[in-house]
């Protein structure tokens, strides 16, 4: 809910057109839980053409889930009329991690201004968009309230539909602006704060197969950077945690260090990354008794472990999506002729994790996609492109927004996890697919 954090932002200029008639929804969830269901955006773009002409619908997408306020215009074709974007990760990176009352403070100061400067860039004025679409889950409390608050003002001052984005729902279809994707595919979405696996069925259709039951790989990374005191490196001065460790990386020797693979024992497609945090804090403070150094104090051997951590994470991630990739065939859920692979979030951008995942993909017969790194991070272009993906699709674009509200934690489709742990699939070990990212 809104909470006590009242914020005050100034929108501009009366609503002078009328409103539109209402969307009926549509039902999310398919007829018999492991049919696909299949959905062409490329089709329904084609079908179009033959309609009485008309312009082509606008969304304003808006994120501020964490630290990042993003906003920008797309048309219902795809075209990316203006974005903008405002990070905050050097405040964030100076502080040692993302201080919530500080990320909203920031998304407070820049949230109008990145929402002007998209809406300058593409040419259009709030009055001829069709819809505003906002992220309201999962994310930070505090931020996500900044983002909720704003856009309700907008579609309250200029009566305009509103679409409330789940975030991990937008990470997922991103593919479908850059690629020609039908559903249903496997989708695998890595950041700082989520790891889940999951088939897209259609929008706002999603089985769940798995999810970290701890903390997120992004964020695992980030503070290994941060017991190694990273920020310290000449190399990695600016740079994320989860950056810098992949820069160190590709001068170390990963064999030097050997970190057993976690939840070995649990035949799933769920992830564990804090007990493998721990084992690498040992590491850690190992080496620095035998090189007699204080914590705070770069180790010479640095560039070897921050290889022997990006490799092991990257062992975990790809043996649970490959459990996933057999599941998905054994059941039809996914057909072998058209099976896919989508990786979606900030950690996709790791070259190494994502070359790995392209082998297994490779070895398994699945297509492998991923949108741009500039994509997989947060930014408003995702948001407004989940908008377009439910306003064609006429599911939960809303014309009142009494008792709307952001939640800081929400699933992601259907849970049939247990389903998964139920079939106990064996993976083959790493080294049967041959797999190497060096």
């Amino acid at each position: 809910m809104l909470g006590n954090h009242s914020v005050t932002m100034n929108c501009t200029a009366p609503f002078q057109t009328s409103p539109r008639d209402q969307l009926a929804p549509m039902s999310s969830t398919a007829t018999r839980l492991l049919q696909p269901a299949r959905h062409s955006m490329a089709a329904w773009l084609s079908s179009s053409s033959t309609r009485c002409a008309r312009p082509p619908r606008l969304v304003l997408g808006i994120e501020t889930s964490c630290d990042d306020t993003g906003a920008a215009v797309l048309d219902e074709a795809g075209r990316v009329l203006g974005e903008a974007l405002q990070s905050q990760k050097e405040v964030h990176l100076k502080a040692g991690g993302i201080i919530p009352h500080v990320a909203q403070q920031l998304h407070r100061e820049n949230i109008q201004q990145v929402v002007k400067e998209a809406l300058s860039t593409s040419g259009v004025s709030v009055n001829e968009l069709a819809a505003i679409a906002t992220t309201v889950k999962p994310g930070l409390a505090l931020s996500l309230e900044v983002g909720l608050q704003y856009s309700l003002q907008l579609v309250d001052r200029y009566q305009k539909p509103f679409i409330p984005i789940h975030h991990m729902e937008a990470h997922a279809l991103t593919i479908r602006l850059t690629e020609q994707v039908e559903f249903p595919f496997l989708v695998l979405l890595l950041s700082g704060g989520h790891c889940i696996l999951a088939v897209a069925r259609g929008v706002s259709d999603f089985l769940l197969l798995g999810q970290t039951i701890d903390i997120a790989p992004g964020d695992m990374l980030d503070k290994v950077a941060r017991r190694l005191s990273l920020i310290k490196h000449p190399e990695c001065q600016g740079m994320s945690g989860g950056k810098a460790i992949e820069h160190l990386a590709q001068t170390g020797n990963w064999q030097r260090y050997t970190f057993r693979l976690p939840m070995q024992q649990y035949r799933n497609c769920d992830f564990s990354f804090s007990g493998l945090q721990s084992l690498v804090n040992k590491a850690i403070i190992q080496k620095e008794k035998e090189e007699g150094i204080q914590e705070g104090e770069l180790l010479s051997c640095i560039n070897d472990i921050a290889a022997a951590v990006q490799h092991v994470v990257a062992a975990h991630i790809i043996q649970r999506t490959h459990r996933a990739m057999l599941f998905c065939i054994k059941n039809s859920i996914l057909l072998p002729k058209t099976a896919t692979l989508v990786v979606s979030g900030g950690v996709a951008s790791n070259q190494y994790i994502r070359k790995g995942l392209q082998t297994l993909a490779n070895a398994n017969g699945f297509a492998f996609l991923s949108p741009p790194p500039r994509l997989c991070t947060d930014n408003g272009v995702m948001i407004a492109w989940n908008g377009i993906e439910r306003l064609h699709a006429r599911h939960g674009v809303l014309y009142n927004t009494d008792g709307i509200r952001y939640e800081p934690k929400a699933p992601l489709g259907i849970d049939i996890s247990k389903r998964v742990e139920e079939d106990s699939i064996k993976v083959p070990r790493l080294r049967k697919i041959q797999w190497s990212a060096c």
